[in-house]
């Protein structure tokens, strides 16, 4: 039976993620600029702002001083800054959100893509992927996840959703992935095609009782449960305030597939713009609409954030630095 922290360490967790839900304050789909929450509980996560701004020196950044993380933003600013002018606008630092993610996006499939064909093939087929991934799940294994009940990591759950993503990234229907359609089935966030899988995997997610809709109960289920002498926090209110009034377009009580659609990936909405919006705002303190390097580095918190004071031994690139 493989083990989860193994498969991690082999092939990364981004295929993982395909397969694991993750109760989310905010399902709106924002993970294609970052795996962090953007909200919790209804509160904004910086988390979220510096996985957005740093791609992934984030990991890097968190384990510098102050000193040394203001430095390195001061590096980034001036690459932001692409007229050279001492500001950065809004444009700017959406071009750089972008930036930092597509260089993400490169990163992943190249390492993946490497580790699940190391023959360097023009394709990897779903047998030699599903072999190389779940290759001991054996019947017995197999039946007794057919008949758990519980909430428990499920192996054979996952399967049956990777395999669906992809025969969906699968554009030619040959079974078997290019680079490109690879890319589409880890980063479904990113492609028109997939996005029905992600809408399909959100409602498997949360539709508890698996009658194709999701009720309040289910809604509020995915994002808290408290206990019966517990207060109920006023973000639940809200949410549920959020799920009758504009969630629920039709008033039946429920959520169908064309409601969650819609809830989770509105229409004309741009993450990079709304993310550069929010940084602009929190760090112009003169409102000119633009920021110095000034003002960036003296809100270097919310850029990069800072948690360690000995960074010495997990600085992992210096070329930038």
């Amino acid at each position: 039976m493989p083990h989860l922290m193994f498969l991690q360490i082999l092939f990364g967790f981004s295929i993982l993620a395909t397969a694991i839900p993750k109760p989310n304050a905010e399902r709106v789909i924002n993970k294609g600029l970052s795996n962090e929450d953007h909200y919790i509980n209804t509160q904004h996560n910086p988390a979220y702002d510096h996985d957005v701004f740093l791609g992934e020196e984030a990991k890097t950044f968190d384990q510098l001083t102050p000193e040394e993380s203001t430095r390195r933003l001061g590096i980034i600013v001036d690459k932001i800054d692409n007229d050279k002018d001492g500001y950065v606008t809004q444009e700017e630092l959406k071009d750089w959100i972008m930036y930092t993610h597509q260089r993400y996006i490169r990163d992943d499939v190249e390492r993946q893509w490497k580790s699940h064909n190391p023959d360097g093939k023009d394709k990897i087929s779903w047998k030699e992927y599903s072999v190389m991934v779940y290759g001991d799940i054996d019947d017995y294994e197999k039946e007794r996840q057919d008949k758990s009940d519980d909430d428990s990591f499920s192996y054979l759950h996952m399967q049956k959703r990777d395999r669906r993503r992809w025969a969906a990234a699968d554009l030619d229907g040959d079974d078997a992935l290019t680079k490109e359609e690879f890319t589409s089935f880890l980063h479904a966030e990113q492609v028109d095609h997939m996005k029905d899988v992600i809408v399909l995997e959100t409602m498997e997610d949360i539709d508890k009782d698996q009658d194709g809709k999701i009720s309040l109960i289910e809604y509020i289920g995915d994002l808290y449960r408290g206990t019966e002498d517990e207060d109920e926090p006023e973000w639940v209110k809200n949410e549920k305030e959020q799920f009758s009034l504009y969630r629920d377009k039709d008033g039946d009580g429920f959520l169908n597939t064309d409601e969650v659609k819609t809830w989770i990936i509105p229409a004309d909405f741009d993450h990079a713009e709304a993310e550069s919006r929010h940084l602009i705002y929190e760090a112009d303190t003169d409102a000119d609409h633009k920021l110095t390097k000034d003002e960036i580095l003296e809100k270097y918190d919310i850029f990069v954030g800072s948690q360690a004071t000995d960074f010495g031994e997990a600085l992992t690139r210096h070329d930038e630095f």
